[in-house]
């Protein structure tokens, strides 16, 4: 199924037809970031391995997010032209790093590094302090759009602008929803100036009719499997 360049968001195939196909939403309004790319779809077994890691503290499970996040970038391979990324987690509000523990997109970030490299043919450099979340926000889950964009609206902050000045960026993050997180920590950075933003994500929440595709049945047999090989499972302890 046709994916939206931008945002990786299943197109109408009315869309599709189209060299630079958009989605409606990127097209009314284009994103600061240049594009974002995932592995799958935030459905059955890859909301399974994000929930395990973020809400049950199995962090082997962050070592196949990062795997898959690193495949994800494949899809950048032709797009940038620069010898190095700068590799910058969502950072998450102190208050929530002291109620879990850690921060999902750093430690996806961090897995993802090395084959982050092999899939661009680009120096990848982790850089986990000069984006800040200033402000502390409750869950998204069940808000839209514009809530989600109302909600992260001046809740991160660029603490090294020397980090990003000129460089070009990979975000990395557990699961792209609407974008508004993406999207508001590419504008800080952008700001900050960043020559360019990119987004990869192990999972992308897609339109209605991605609960009905097929397309991602191989990819989640692979996530599934590359689980199971590390014995992840619905009971598996955290460690």
């Amino acid at each position: 199924m046709a994916r939206c360049n931008v945002c990786g968001d299943l197109l109408a195939p009315s869309l599709a037809a189209f060299g630079d196909a958009r989605c409606p939403v990127c097209a009314a309004s284009e994103p600061p970031f240049a594009r974002a790319v995932h592995y799958g779809a935030y459905t059955a077994t890859l909301r399974r391995l994000i929930h395990l890691l973020k809400y049950e503290g199995v962090r082997p499970a962050a070592g196949v997010l990062g795997r898959l996040t690193a495949e994800a970038c494949l899809q950048l391979e032709g797009d940038i032209d620069v010898a190095e990324l700068v590799v910058i987690p969502v950072p998450a509000h102190r208050k929530r790093m002291r109620s879990r523990g850690f921060n999902q997109a750093e430690l996806i970030a961090r897995a993802a590094r090395r084959g982050i490299e092999k899939a661009t043919g680009r120096r990848a450099t982790l850089e986990t302090t000069a984006l800040r979340r200033v402000r502390f926000s409750e869950s998204q889950v069940g808000l839209s759009a514009e809530e989600r964009r109302q909600q992260v609206r001046g809740a991160f902050k660029v603490s090294s602008r020397r980090a990003v000045k000129g460089r070009e960026i990979l975000l990395v993050d557990d699961v792209l929803t609407t974008g508004a997180t993406a999207a508001e920590c590419a504008e800080q950075m952008l700001a900050a100036g960043a020559a360019r933003v990119w987004v990869a994500t192990p999972a992308r929440a897609l339109g209605e009719a991605a609960m009905r595709d097929g397309s991602d049945e191989t990819q989640m047999e692979f996530a599934l499997g590359q689980a199971g090989a590390l014995g992840l499972q619905a009971g598996a302890s955290p460690l």
